[in-house]
């Protein structure tokens, strides 16, 4: 559905003083100025030499011959879930070949009707993207077709079948079949079992692995690692000190971008706003946590926070001829465009053209100026619909689903940020990468219906009640006479085979290289530690507080 801006006289009437707008009470942020006082922090010399050398000795445990792959498949899984995989993926990437090719042409397993490592060794090549069959586990069936119940005694065994069951596809309906016993057993047991394994059963029944965010996931893992006896020393250390200093190099990052916020000054210009840019932060690191990626993590950060300023401007305050006049001034792209906005729409319209400038520039710098080209049309496009949006709200219109999604897989924001989020890449994003991303592939249309749905879920009562465009919700229960339940119930189901779809798309061979795609993977596991059980963003002060606080405050102690 599209919609088109047509040309607008600059003396177009809008909204006059005591205008009614709607305000949505968002509390502020709470975090002051604390983070600009991380201003130039550094690794300590004596931990970067430490690092080096652990790291050095890691690799020479990848490296050692392969007798029990076993034994190196926890070792990947150990260093995959604390976090350093970046730092050996040619390591790993060799390691995973070899067993797969193993696995393929002879019987090679230390014990073949292992459950925890058949499930390991599958969550492990799925991972990598390998097309490993799911028929694996048909051993594990009875004569009657049911998983046999003396794997209900397995619990280590029992969680690594829960954790593979989550890189299912279409189709697979033994996994479909061992997700729903795993999670039984494994709920019915949580209670009985004695720590680490209680805390690490319960933690992935609230998040299973394939659906958490790299850094969180690690500094929750090292507190369950270090508790295991068989724990490797040597991986633990360096995991901790690899999380500070990938700490220090956050504060800095975040650092300059609250100072650039703070100089904006939207917050005071624009009380209605959601101050969040600290929570940005969090989203963007959760896409990319790598350090080779800082002008990434800036540039993204600076578009999502300008983006959730035009998001709350089209949601809760402006009137419908102001909007249209901005949707105008976008699509125009230019500075003399602003003539024709009010003042606090100025404002705003400055900031946008701001950080595409300062966009610009970069890549100007690199040779890659046609990115901005492919950035700018995603930001237009979603302009486009938050305006289609608020003439449905201002004509109190319902739309069917097919209409609805149409526009809200849109302006949930998922497709605009996934191609601007290749703007600040390296060489791996392409002119085609972002060709392919700008056709809305399946891979990023999956991600942002995990998006669009989930925060449907969570959110749609409180946004009704202060005022707001039908959310998926109403229009399924108005189109199909439909209680609030059964429309979640269609919306959680619809979120299961998105997850199908992401995963499917990962596997080889991938339309691009995975350091390319995992970015928008991250997109969709940023929503499920956001907005899982309520809106994290708009309620950031209850559910995100102490993930910032433990990525970029306080140092995992040594």
């Amino acid at each position: 559905m599209a919609f088109q801006v047509s040309a607008l006289p600059t003396s177009m009437k809008v909204a006059k003083e005591g205008t009614n707008r709607r305000s949505a009470n968002y509390h502020p942020s709470i975090w002051g100025d604390r983070f600009l006082s991380y201003a130039s922090n550094s690794v300590e010399s004596d931990d970067w030499e430490k690092q080096q050398k652990l790291k050095h000795e890691i690799k020479k445990m990848l490296l050692a011959e392969v007798n029990k792959p076993a034994q190196k498949l926890e070792l990947i899984d150990a260093i995959q879930r604390l976090g350093v995989s970046y730092h050996f993926e040619t390591e790993i990437d060799q390691l995973l070949d070899q067993i797969y090719q193993l696995h393929q042409h002879i019987n090679f397993r230390d014990d073949n009707d292992d459950l925890y490592f058949i499930s390991l060794e599958f969550r492990l090549l799925r991972q990598q993207g390998y097309r490993i069959s799911c028929d694996v586990f048909n051993k594990f069936k009875d004569n009657n077709g049911n998983f046999g119940a003396s794997l209900e005694e397995d619990i280590r065994g029992m969680l690594s079948l829960y954790e593979a069951t989550h890189l299912r596809v279409h189709g697979e309906t033994i996994l479909d079949e061992a997700l729903l016993f795993s999670t039984t057993h494994l709920e019915s047991m949580a209670a009985k079992l004695s720590t680490p394994l209680a805390a690490q059963v319960k933690h992935a029944l609230n998040r299973p692995l394939r659906r958490g965010l790299p850094r969180p996931e690690a500094r929750h893992y090292m507190t369950i690692y270090q508790e295991e006896p068989s724990h490797n020393e040597v991986l633990l250390t360096f995991a901790k000190l690899d999380f500070n200093s990938l700490q220090k190099q956050y504060q800095k990052e975040l650092s300059g971008i609250y100072q650039w916020w703070k100089d904006l000054g939207l917050a005071s210009k624009l009380p209605y706003v959601r101050d969040r840019v600290v929570e940005l932060y969090f989203w963007i690191v959760g896409v990319y946590f790598e350090p080779e990626y800082e002008l990434a993590r800036r540039l993204l950060t600076k578009v999502i926070a300008t983006t959730s300023v035009i998001d709350d401007t089209y949601d809760v305050y402006g009137t419908v001829d102001e909007l249209e006049l901005f949707t105008s001034a976008v699509e125009r792209w230019n500075t003399s465009a602003m003539e024709q906005l009010p003042n606090y729409m100025q404002v705003i319209y400055a900031t946008l053209l701001g950080v595409y400038h300062e966009m610009e520039t970069e890549m100007a710098s690199k040779g890659k100026l046609y990115r901005v080209h492919y950035a700018k049309e995603a930001m237009k496009t979603l302009v486009r619909n938050y305006f289609i949006e608020a003439k449905w709200y201002n004509e109190n219109y319902v739309p069917t689903m097919d209409e609805y999604m149409a526009v809200a897989l849109i302006t949930n924001g998922y497709l605009m940020l996934g191609i601007n989020s290749f703007v600040g890449m390296g060489d791996v994003a392409t002119k085609e990468a972002f060709e392919w991303s700008a056709s809305n592939p399946k891979l990023l249309m999956a991600s942002s219906a995990i998006c669009r749905l989930m925060d449907d879920i969570v959110s749609h009562k409180f946004e009704q009640k202060r005022g707001h465009v039908a959310s998926g919700i109403e229009c399924f229960w108005k189109q199909y006479d439909a209680t609030e339940e059964e429309a979640c119930k269609e919306l959680r189901k619809q979120i299961t085979d998105a997850w199908k779809d992401i995963n499917e798309e990962l596997l080889r061979p991938t339309a691009f290289p995975m350091p390319l795609l995992v970015r928008i993977l991250n997109f969709a596991r940023a929503m499920d530690v956001i907005y899982k059980d309520d809106d994290g963003y708009v309620h950031a002060h209850i559910y995100l507080k102490d993930y910032i606080a433990s990525l970029f405050i306080d140092p995992v102690p040594i």
